[in-house]
């Protein structure tokens, strides 16, 4: 499995595409817009900058890894020859069902077909598809040429075959595999989104201020990085769709978003990626700050 095809050019599909490529992967970057992936291949480029900077790897090291990754307009060029296809698409439903729709007859006949999505379960995705049993979710973790954890989540219909596929090929990047089971927010985010929604509600019911609440939960908890901080990092637009699905697929109030999640995501204040957040990136280039301190 020497070709992979990567939907999206956004944050994580650009942070899949570099990891796998770096890897010495083929890869297929595929976005619907050009401005897209010219964004997605200089994000790649100065992340590897950061690792030349560290002495992580080599400037041919970063040739090989840019050579290694071609660009796409169209979801049918770009999955023509792909061995595995990883969708990186926004956390929508809708937009995902129609992506695997297209799939499904675009993609040769053995493509294994993947999804990152962090919370949408894999057997609805699947059901929209002709092969059931060959789609799976490969949840990586943000920034993913840094972070080790990969959830793989197996639908009600994915073989074992292609799960164990998956498996050993997160090992290849360097990563380490977690198997579970498809049920609203997996593992990670059905732990992680109910504590971030909480630190919310505490900075919503007036207890502390958003420095005091991270700081809380990095020095008692030793957290590297506070919920607040970190709801800002993953941008509280993606938050809000998470618990959104939790809150759906369990009909349990304890998911149900934070109102002052909502009203933020509504005001646009979505974290990092728009400036502002719980935290003001805008002055003095603070995301990039964020940004940098992962890779």
């Amino acid at each position: 499995m020497k070709n992979i095809a990567v939907i999206g050019a956004g944050t994580m599909g650009n942070g899949i595409a570099h990891t796998f490529a770096q890897k010495g992967f083929k890869v297929q970057l595929i976005d619907v817009s050009q401005q897209a992936l010219d964004q997605g291949l200089s994000t790649i480029s100065k992340n590897l900058d950061r690792m030349i900077a560290k002495e992580k790897i080599s400037e041919t090291d970063k040739e090989n890894t840019l050579g290694n990754i071609s660009t796409f307009t169209s979801i049918k060029e770009g999955v023509e020859y792909a061995s595995l296809v990883v969708e990186a698409a926004t956390e929508n439903i809708d937009l995902k069902l129609k992506i695997f729709e297209e799939l499904s007859s675009a993609c040769p006949e053995d493509t294994i077909l993947a999804t990152n999505t962090s919370s949408i379960s894999i057997t609805q995705i699947a059901a929209v598809t002709n092969k059931p049993d060959m789609v799976i979710g490969m949840h990586f973790m943000n920034p993913v040429p840094v972070m080790k954890l990969v959830e793989i989540i197996r639908g009600y219909n994915t073989s074992d075959k292609v799960t164990e596929t998956i498996m050993e090929m997160s090992k290849k990047l360097d990563k380490i595999p977690v198997e579970v089971n498809d049920y609203p927010g997996f593992v990670a985010n059905r732990i992680l989104m109910p504590m971030i929604n909480e630190s919310i509600e505490t900075l919503y019911n007036g207890v502390a201020g958003v420095t005091e609440i991270d700081t809380v939960m990095k020095l008692g908890m030793a957290h590297p990085m506070g919920p607040l901080q970190l709801a800002d990092f993953i941008g509280l637009d993606v938050c809000l769709s998470i618990l959104n699905v939790m809150y759906e697929g369990f009909k349990n109030p304890k998911y149900a978003p934070c109102p002052l999640l909502v009203t933020m995501v509504m005001a646009g204040k979505l974290g990092v990626k728009s400036g502002e957040g719980f935290y003001d990136y805008a002055e003095s280039r603070k995301a990039e700050t964020v940004a940098k301190q992962f890779v």
